[in-house]
């Protein structure tokens, strides 16, 4: 009979162990290759059906004179594209966008951070102001233009009540083609500020409460505690937000709809909402497909380079 010792019994058990961590792990390595191949297809089959193919065909139906109905025949080239940017309603839309994207840079994302600092820290009412701020965001955009329209109305709406408590002739502030725009952008400020406030918060959350104690402690003034601890800390967040922002501003299109319509004489009109009333309205399928050519070629060129230059180490 032969006898095993302690340290021969142990390297024996290691030696299972070595060899029955490979088996596992192949195990779980399959399991995962299983799961893989059980939902990678349909994800794949509902993008492409989705989004790969309407892009492809809104490319094919952009170097064509199209109205929808049967089969596009009559090719132009990148005539559609000419007179898209001969087009001065097109031009004002990329101008309005503009507007959009500024206004949520300088104005929307500033208010939302600000507000973030105020109520990160739990105190008496925090969550009930929180709550109140975020409600816009959960409106449906359809929902929330209907409701500022009504306020803004220049006979029944809310700015009409108030401006009569001070004597003044009621103003029509939609219909009027110098200030629609900006009442749109006032609109679209209190609809989404909300949701990059809660951002900041989660953002905020995260930073050592600790370093603001020491900033104290020697003397930092606010603004010291916010440039060289708060704004660092928080860049992730700060370039996220921006990257969403950009992104949703140049898509902007249902607030307008419900708001304005595009008008008063297209003095409101986004690339999106161009789209829609000087391509599927009008049934020129060809001329629109070019809009949402142009449109899709913006978004993935801010997407990229944002993110190859600002987000490179996020």
């Amino acid at each position: 009979m032969t006898s095993t010792t302690p340290q021969a019994a142990t390297a024996v058990a290691a030696g299972s162990g070595a060899a029955a961590r490979p088996r596992r792990r192949s195990a779980r390595d399959g399991g995962s290759a299983a799961v893989l191949w059980l939902f990678l297809p349909p994800a794949l089959l509902l993008f492409t059906i989705f989004v790969v193919v309407p892009m492809g065909e809104a490319v094919w139906y952009s170097v064509f004179k199209w109205n929808g109905f049967g089969r596009p025949t009559q090719f132009v080239g990148a005539l559609n594209f000419r007179l898209l940017f001969e087009d001065p309603v097109f031009r004002h839309a990329l101008f309005n966008n503009a507007l959009v994207v500024l206004a949520t840079l300088f104005v929307q994302l500033p208010l939302a951070l600000g507000l973030a600092i105020l109520l990160v820290d739990r105190v008496p009412l925090t969550t009930t102001f929180r709550l109140i701020f975020f409600l816009p965001y959960i409106l449906a955009e359809i929902a929330a233009g209907l409701i500022w329209r009504f306020v803004y109305d220049g006979d029944y709406g809310l700015f009409t009540k108030l401006w009569g408590l001070f004597g003044a002739a009621s103003p029509y502030v939609l219909a009027d083609a110098d200030v629609a725009m900006y009442a749109v952008l006032a609109v679209s400020v209190w609809k989404y500020f909300g949701f990059y406030m809660i951002l900041y918060i989660a953002g905020l959350q995260q930073i050592d409460r600790s370093l603001y104690e020491a900033a104290r402690i020697d003397g930092a003034s606010r603004w010291q505690v916010f440039s060289r601890i708060t704004l660092p800390l928080l860049g992730s967040t700060v370039r996220l937000t921006i990257f969403f922002a950009i992104l949703s501003s140049v898509q902007k299109f249902d607030l307008v709809m419900a708001l304005t319509g595009g008008g008063p004489n297209d003095s409101t009109q986004t690339m999106v909402s161009f789209l829609y009333s000087y391509g599927l309205t009008r049934m020129d399928i060809g001329f629109g497909s070019a809009v949402g050519v142009v449109l899709f070629v913006i978004c993935v060129a801010f997407a990229f380079g944002y993110k190859r230059t600002v987000m490179r180490h996020d």
